[in-house]
């Protein structure tokens, strides 16, 4: 089959998209900034100065469309995973981080007239990259949670299940 010269750009823009979409192993001189803040956070960690990790990509809902992020794979060993940010407008998003060995970095959620609840294994270990904001919202008595929200007229929650 071929490609005419006005499909060729659209599928090059659509395999491009997809290649966004797929998490990406990092490995830098220079520790990211956000890692670099997680892992100030946890203090005692497994990953050393410059460790690798892997970036699950930005998930934006808008009155229930969109997509969900979550990283649900279980590991032998810590997996540090940097989570860019989620944004849920009107709506509502889950994200789902079930590895027992992880080690989640989240830079930051926001929710707007929205519900986020942030399902994470009992084991796994979380931390933010920045405090968070509440306005005329809930962010429950989850601990931590304060730390990785912004809300505006929502809620925010996080489950911590154990399989």
């Amino acid at each position: 089959m071929e490609l005419s010269k006005k499909t060729t750009p659209s599928v090059a823009l659509m395999a491009f998209c997809l290649a966004l979409s797929l998490p990406m192993v990092v490995s830098a001189r220079e520790v990211d900034s956000s890692i670099a803040a997680c892992l100030e956070a946890w203090g005692d960690h497994p990953f050393g100065k410059a460790p690798q990790f892997k970036t699950l990509e930005t998930s934006v809902k808008v009155f229930g469309i969109g997509k969900e992020a979550g990283n649900t794979e279980p590991t032998s060993s810590p997996s540090l995973v940097l989570i860019n940010p989620s944004f849920n407008v009107m709506g509502g998003s889950t994200i789902e981080l079930l590895n027992p060995n992880g080690w989640y970095c989240l830079r930051t959620t926001v929710s707007i007239m929205g519900r986020v609840s942030i399902r994470a294994h009992c084991k796994a270990h979380l931390a933010s990259t920045s405090a968070g904001t509440t306005v005329l919202g809930n962010n429950g008595e989850n601990r931590g949670i304060k730390d990785i929200t912004v809300t505006a007229m929502g809620s925010v929650s996080v489950e911590r299940p154990c399989n």
